[in-house]
């Protein structure tokens, strides 16, 4: 059976480099056999998360929905920009919402519970978001996933694509494809353990 591999990004700026990289990211998976849902955390807009608005109305509804479709998929590709060398406020209220979920109504839900995660990053400069990556992927191992050890940093993003989204640089093509292989065979060895 295809992996399920759920792909988005940490930014929903229009035009947004860590969007590109989510569908090079996409359709690379997809090429390598994958059963691919790309989202838009643009769909699925949350409060601040705040434990005393938790505490009066409960986990809001997106993030029950975001956390059913973690659930969903084996294996998460998360594209994130670099804000003042760490996480993008999206992306960081996003994971930590869905980590207060641990019901769906009867039945218990652990949205992050085996979930195998390939981090990619992108910037206009020469550090390629990379920094950002590093606070991302502790934040990511404390709320329980497994962390790929390959990842693609995208750096001089505005150039970095071509017209059709791929990569201009087939050096850049191969480290995707690399990640991708990655996820997948992770995802697969995960699932023969279970």
């Amino acid at each position: 059976m295809a992996p399920r591999i759920l792909v988005f990004s940490g930014s929903i700026r229009s035009g947004a480099y860590s969007s590109r990289t989510a569908d090079a990211a996409m359709k690379e998976l997809a090429l390598q056999g994958a059963e691919v849902t790309r989202i838009s955390l643009a769909d699925y807009p949350l409060p601040i998360m705040d434990e005393d608005l938790e505490k009066e109305k409960g986990v809001p509804e997106n993030a029950m929905r975001l956390g059913r479709m973690f659930a969903a998929h084996e294996g998460l590709l998360i594209c994130s920009p670099e804000y003042n060398s760490s996480i993008p406020p999206l992306l960081k209220n996003t994971i930590d919402w869905v980590s207060r979920i641990s019901r769906d109504g009867e039945r218990a839900l652990k949205p992050y519970a085996g979930k195998i995660v390939a981090l990619c990053s992108s910037s206009d400069g020469n550090f390629a978001g990379i920094r950002g990556l590093y606070h991302l992927r502790s934040v990511l191992m404390n709320v329980g996933t497994q962390i790929i050890t390959e990842q693609c940093s995208v750096a001089r993003a505005s150039e970095a694509f071509d017209d059709d989204g791929s990569f201009k640089e087939e050096r850049m093509a191969r480290t995707m494809g690399k990640v991708c292989h990655s996820l997948i065979e992770h995802v697969q060895m995960a699932s023969l353990r279970r």
